[in-house]
């Protein structure tokens, strides 16, 4: 299993890359790979010099079922997104002190940054999605998520200690109905987001990221934001007609 994840993390990864990340010997990480390749689910890169995933590796998590409403509901509807605008869009929800990606259309967009954003962690205090949800959720809510956000390792989280600058923030977001990165962040992209509702909370975040030498958060505010307002409506009437949730984040 580490193995696959490593593998997983990189378009193609040689065995020396392998051996760096999962300290498995050199030996035992040919046998394995040997054996995934004669299941199908690696192939070798002999021009890029290392191995890559197959397809097959899909059917790995075809019976895993986390937030299944959400993503069933939202997906298709971030995928019809991505076909119009061509960027690509992503669905979050908070998890340990994090916005984590559930979803994402990287693989259908033309114009995507990474290989792959599924699982990634995200700051609830700089990066566009978190700040979404943490805008629009409860006030008990809130301050759990705060609380183990600051028991976390990134960096990213230090926003947190100007807590007058980051109620602000939350404030500006919920008078406007959508959020944006910190400029300062990971300045070749920018990311749009707002929140998303069943009948009675927020329950996750969706937002579309852009190059920012493409168009100021201005245009492409006037550009998405309706479409994105228009996402976010329509799931809020599937989720509240199947009264699918997801459980709040419980209080430390």
């Amino acid at each position: 299993m580490q193995l696959l994840e490593c593998l997983n993390r990189l378009p193609v990864t040689s065995v020396a890359e392998l051996h760096r990340q999962t300290h498995i010997p050199k030996p035992s990480l040919i046998r394995l790979l040997q054996t995934f390749e004669g299941l199908g689910y690696v192939k070798r890169a002999p021009k890029a010099g290392g191995y890559v995933l197959t397809s097959r590796v899909r059917a790995l998590a075809s019976g895993y079922h986390s937030e299944p409403r959400l993503v069933e509901v939202v997906g298709p509807l971030l995928d019809a997104l991505t076909a119009i605008i061509k960027w690509p869009a992503a669905l979050a929800v908070p998890r340990e002190g994090a916005a984590v990606i559930c979803y994402s259309t990287t693989p259908q967009s033309p114009l995507a940054l990474l290989h792959s954003s599924i699982d990634m962690r995200l700051s609830l205090f700089t990066r566009a999605l978190g700040r979404a949800y943490l805008a629009f959720c409860d006030d008990d809510e809130r301050e759990a998520l705060i609380s183990m956000a600051t028991l976390t390792d990134n960096p990213e989280n230090a926003a947190v200690q100007n807590r007058r600058a980051l109620d602000a923030t939350l404030e500006l977001i919920r008078r406007q109905g959508y959020a944006l990165r910190d400029p300062k962040v990971r300045t070749v992209s920018k990311t749009l987001a707002l929140p998303i509702f069943d009948a009675h909370r927020v329950v996750a975040s969706v937002g579309v990221t852009w190059f920012t030498s493409t168009m100021s958060d201005d245009e492409a505010v006037k550009r998405y934001l309706g479409l994105l307002q228009e996402v976010a409506s329509s799931a809020q009437i599937s989720l509240s007609q199947s009264g699918a949730t997801i459980a709040p984040v419980p209080a430390q």
